[in-house]
């Protein structure tokens, strides 16, 4: 382990590739057909942005929140040692940080829309969420550096486990077992934990990026070697782009390094924006996060258009069932009432005119005055009170005539 320390190059010394030090040179270098082999190196500060916690930011890191686990140090929770001795915490830890949760944020897209113009040569990614899988990022052009939450087997016997058995085991907060009768290991994610060799291919892949013609860096720390090492494996004169909150590494150092510190989702939105690229990725990160679940929904954080939208919607669920129980004592009152046979259908529709015309505008007037109240929940409460018994004296006064 360790992070490469360097000097950061004067202001004054010239660009030799780029027209200039900025993300505005480096999209005018991607539009102008010059990069077609991007390789990206990304790490837990893409995922911040869908709730996923990274591993070291003091008070919100994984690390500093693991004290309620009573580990001897933060770090053995990924200690294959510890693990075999005691995997309880691990899976305490794996139910809190379950990818199923979690949707691509628009870093992740911003990775697939490369591989959808076909200039991705490589991701390497240190995450294990599964977050670039779930972005459609294809298997082959990813590299897990320190595996992922894709797969799963026995530590012992090495055999695989079912990933729906796997994911009942984590969701219940249980250790899995081998399903071989004579074998009864503990069952492992294959993430790479501290004492454990990395994954062969990441082995054959580390060079690639010497035939990198752009390095984009986002949302790590470069604190772990060997990944530490990648971004300078690329050639002389080849731009790297680093989105981070800091700087790290050796990025930085050279002629055409571009820092664009700050949040990576919005790193991106302006490198995107300056490629002319921008709509096609805000839709490709909408895909992704039209349908919401009940249990997704518990996991991200209701902004004030989603309230708004739920207001909305309930407020149209109450207007359509009072409706509905109007109608349906419109067409009671119809057949007690003896009518001619002319006139019933007559006396129906001039029913459900009336209703159909007074009722929504007395409930959505109301609605939208207590909307703007500074107690949102209070006001939905009460419009939704005011549409149902509206509607019940509605009905009494039809039964009255």
């Amino acid at each position: 382990m360790g992070q490469e320390v360097s000097t950061p190059i004067s202001d004054s010394t010239p660009s030799r590739t780029l027209s200039a030090r900025t993300v505005e040179a480096v999209a005018s270098y991607i539009k102008e057909g010059r990069a077609r082999k991007i390789v990206v190196m990304t790490g837990a500060g893409i995922s911040t942005a869908a709730g996923i916690p990274d591993f070291r930011s003091p008070k919100t890191g994984v690390y500093s929140n693991l004290a309620k686990l009573n580990l001897p140090r933060p770090e053995a929770v990924f200690d294959i040692s510890y693990f075999c001795s005691n995997p309880l915490p691990f899976y305490t830890l794996a139910h809190e940080l379950d990818p199923s949760r979690y949707k691509p944020t628009l870093s992740h897209c911003f990775v697939r829309l490369l591989s959808n113009k076909g200039l991705l040569l490589k991701l390497f990614t240190q995450n294990i969420d599964c977050l670039e899988r779930a972005a459609g990022v294809p298997h082959e052009k990813i590299v897990e550096a320190h595996g992922s939450f894709a797969s799963q087997r026995c530590i012992e016997c090495r055999q695989g486990f079912p990933d729906d058995l796997m994911k009942q085991a984590i969701t219940k907060r249980e250790i899995p077992r081998c399903t071989q009768a004579t074998c009864n290991g503990l069952v492992k994610p294959d993430i790479v934990f501290f004492g454990e060799a990395l994954p062969e291919d990441f082995h054959r892949n580390r060079t690639l990026p010497a035939a990198a013609d752009l390095v984009i860096v986002m949302g790590t720390s470069l604190r772990v070697q060997p990944f530490a090492s990648l971004p300078g494996c690329c050639r002389e004169g080849v731009p790297r782009l680093l989105v981070n909150s800091e700087r790290v590494g050796g990025l930085g150092s050279r002629a055409d390094d571009v820092l664009l510190l700050g949040d990576c989702d919005e790193g991106i939105r302006k490198l995107a924006l300056a490629i002319g690229w921008l709509e096609e990725l805000e839709a490709l990160f909408e895909k992704y996060h039209q349908i919401r679940t009940p249990e997704e929904k518990s996991h991200v954080p209701e902004t004030q258009d989603d309230k708004l939208e739920d207001e909305i919607a309930q407020i149209t669920r109450d207007i359509d069932d009072a409706l509905r129980i109007s109608r349906h004592h419109a067409v009671d009152l119809q057949q007690s009432v003896s009518l001619p046979t002319a006139e019933a259908p007559q006396r129906s529709a001039s029913s459900l005119e009336e209703i159909a015309q007074d009722q929504p505008s007395t409930v959505v007037r109301r609605s939208h005055t207590e909307s703007q109240g500074s107690n949102g929940q209070s006001s939905q409460r009460e419009a939704t009170n005011e549409s149902l018994v509206g509607g019940e004296q509605m009905d009494k006064k039809d039964s009255t005539n």
